[in-house]
């Protein structure tokens, strides 16, 4: 968690892009800024981003990992023919500008997301606004994307692209050439060195790749989607000018706003459980951890539920309790693949037994001492989940591993150790890091740092 208010609260949050969201549409915008020299490309394969390591020798930091960021002359053998943007019917053509269902619409080649630009001084009163009428079709682009100010961010997915394509243009990359390793590299094996920009770029880029991936059919009619609002926005193929819908009924879709979902965030919500006292947290143990790992409870907001209906059902489900003296305390996105984790503090008896038998997810939950937790984040190895083990074990556990979540679990693996009989020199116990929200609704706590149980609850 940061201390400086220039900085995200919590780990992957704090977008330091602006997102420029009523360009998407302007193909004279984003043809002209991804074609810049400035514009720097963030390669995603496999769900896995481009990862930069620095030399063991020389005057950059050794070893230190950061997303790697590529330019438009780098990539530019992956992009295919322009237009990138606004494609038409056949390869090399603009689409018509007056059908609004091809603005900024990607037809052919690897899918591009843009992100947004960075801007040097965005907090100050002189930034520029951009306003979409600076981008009409009447107007140089060129020109006017020669003045902006900053760095264009776009993803693109290499995942189809042939590896050898992939692998030429990372060996000739400047940074390949400079003795930087570059590798597509797992997000939850480097977070921990990612800076704070790097990671809120990561949990956009990550995010917006895997909606893209994962959704490819119309709902509505199940015909194949093509991109358009640079990546934002997925359409129906029936709705192409061109498209053949002989004996085929209009698709749902047609009307309105032509999508029926946006780009996905699932809502969690994460609790940690005191007691009135406040010298007691109550953390669980899911079974699907391996080793001695605890952490805040959490589960997904399920239709109909407000967020604080959540916290109650969820501890209810796992742990058998009845809370109150709910209060908020920060968000976090989560990309893996596409989650908003939800912090709450919560107030519970401990004297009342636990429940783990209902949902049958949890195999422990404990009452812990402020004292306890104190000697485990103190501890060297206390957060750490990947511990040199000789017989380390993987677990398929992540958000759930380092956000508590049974159910985000499923998506990817993380290592925690698998110690039946700890050694000497290790933690009774195990918690999640700061670089996740459980981890820091912990320490907060342990550390007096929140004063959410203060005043009337």
């Amino acid at each position: 968690m940061a201390d400086s208010p220039v900085n995200p609260t919590n780990f992957f949050s704090g977008s330091p892009l602006n997102r420029l969201s009523w360009l998407r549409t302007s193909q004279v915008f984003l043809n002209a800024v991804a074609d810049s020299s400035a514009a720097r490309w963030i390669l995603i394969k496999d769900g896995q981003p481009l990862v930069a390591t620095n030399p063991p020798s020389g005057t950059e930091e050794r070893g230190k990992k950061s997303l790697a960021r590529l330019s438009t002359n780098e990539v530019r053998p992956l992009l295919g023919r322009t237009p990138l943007f606004s494609q038409g019917q056949n390869d090399g053509e603009f689409a018509p500008s007056d059908v609004h269902v091809l603005e900024a619409a990607r037809l052919r080649g690897p899918p591009i997301v843009f992100l947004g630009l960075h801007e040097p001084n965005s907090d100050s009163e002189g930034a520029d606004a951009l306003p979409s009428s600076d981008f009409s079709a009447k107007v140089d682009a060129a020109a006017v994307a020669a003045k902006i100010k900053g760095t264009p961010y776009f993803t693109l997915d290499v995942s189809d692209v042939e590896q050898k394509e992939v692998d030429a243009v990372v060996q000739s990359s400047e940074g390949s050439q400079r003795g930087v390793a570059l590798a597509f590299t797992d997000t939850r094996g480097v977070m921990y060195a990612f800076s704070y920009f790097d990671a809120a770029v990561t949990a956009e880029a990550r995010s917006m790749v895997d909606w893209n991936a994962r959704n490819k059919y119309c709902p509505g009619c199940t015909a194949p989607v093509f991109s358009a609002w640079a990546g934002w926005k997925l359409s129906c193929s029936s709705l192409l000018p061109w498209a053949d819908n002989t004996d085929k009924k209009p698709c749902p879709t047609s009307k309105g706003l032509n999508n029926f979902s946006h780009p996905r965030t699932d809502a969690v919500v994460i609790m940690a459980v005191l007691n009135e006292a406040n010298d007691k947290i109550l953390l669980g143990r899911n079974k699907k951890w391996l080793g001695s790992f605890y952490s805040a409870l959490a589960g997904f907001i399920e239709p109909g539920e407000s967020l604080e209906d959540a916290v109650k059902r969820e501890l209810w489900e796992e742990a058998g309790l009845k809370v109150w003296g709910i209060r908020y305390h920060s968000t976090q996105p989560w990309p893996f693949p596409a989650n908003l984790m939800v912090g709450f503090y919560a107030i519970a008896d401990p004297s009342l037994p636990t429940r783990i038998d209902l949902d049958n997810e949890l195999e422990d939950a404990r009452w812990f001492s402020r004292e306890e937790i104190i000697a485990v984040l103190d501890h060297p190895e206390g957060t750490n989940l990947n511990p040199r083990e000789p017989k380390a074990k993987a677990a398929p556990t992540t958000a759930s591993a380092l956000a508590g979540d049974a159910n985000v679990a499923k998506e990817t693996e993380l290592k925690v150790m698998s110690a039946e009989t700890p050694r000497a020199d290790e933690p009774p116990f195990r918690l999640p890091p700061l670089t996740a929200i459980a981890g820091v609704l912990i320490n907060d706590w342990a550390r007096g740092k929140t004063n959410q149980l203060k005043g009337n609850l």
